[in-house]
Formats: structure tokens, sequence, C-alpha cells
């Protein structure tokens, strides 16, 4: 089978597909979780330069300690989950490396190929059960600031 063939054959190309979608899909939830670093990195500002609250009258030391160490678990989280996706992301990248390079070679790179996949497949889970936990403690903590501004109002300040 000469280059050509193999180039404009129509089942590599197929199996290559899959791992472009993989990539879109992939860099799509990069996007998402830099945007939440973004905020998350923000926020953390914020309560660290005492510019937390929208009165500018800071909480107690001990309330802003503990918000200050939740952003910074959410941050770490949402790190975690890039990295993941970064992984991802290479992972898919190789998966359709090998694929392209077992078509033209005549060589049996389908065991990298199915590997790197699963190990990409693998970081996106975990990516997205970070992401899952940071959003749900992005929820409870504004629940809790909620509180305590309804609390506020309920007497007076």
């Amino acid at each position: 089978m000469s280059l050509p063939d193999v180039l404009a054959h129509p089942t590599v190309i197929g199996a290559m597909l899959a791992p472009a979608l993989l990539m879109a899909a992939t860099g799509s939830l990069l996007i998402s979780a830099n945007a939440r670093l973004a905020r998350v990195v923000d926020r953390l500002r914020l309560l660290v330069l005492g510019e937390g609250e929208p009165d500018g009258i800071a909480p107690p030391l001990q309330e802003h300690e503990r918000q200050i160490a939740q952003h910074r678990r959410r941050a770490a989280l949402v790190l975690r989950a890039c990295w993941m996706l970064y992984v991802a992301l290479g992972c898919f990248i190789g998966t359709s490396l090998a694929l392209a390079a077992g078509a033209m070679l005549e060589a049996r790179f389908g065991i990298v190929a199915t590997l790197l996949a699963i190990l990409g497949m693998a970081c996106l889970l975990g990516a997205a059960a970070a992401m899952g936990r940071e959003v749900s403690m992005a929820v409870h903590s504004l629940d809790a600031e909620l509180d305590a501004a309804l609390a506020k109002r309920r007497r007076g300040g």
C-alpha cells in the first residue's frame, strides 16, 4: 500500500475523527475550567485584600479565614481539573497520531492508541469529578454568604 492510498483510506480518517472530537470537547472544558479558576482567584484576592464584602465591613476573623481556606480548596480543585484536562488533551492527540502512524507505517499501534484513549477518558472523568466538587463548593459558599447577608439585614445592620 503506497502512502497516498493510506492517507485517503476512509477507515483511518474516520478513526482519527473520534480523538479529534474528544480534543474539541476537552478544549471547551479547559476554557470553562480556566474561567472558573480566574473567578476563584479574583475572589480570593478580594478576600485577602479585605475587599470581599460589598459594604466594606470585613467579617469576623474566623469567618474570614474560613472563606479564604475554602476558596483555596476550590482553586486547588480547579487547578487539578485543568491538569487532568491538559493530560487528556495530550492523550487524545497521541491517540490520533498513533492511529495515523499505524496506518502510514502499516504497523500495529492499536494498543498504544487504545491505551492513550483510555487514559484520556480517565482524565476527563477525573476532571469532571473535580469540577463537580468545585461547583458544589461554590454553591455552598454562595448559600453561606446569602444566609449571612439575610441575617445581617434582619438585625437591621
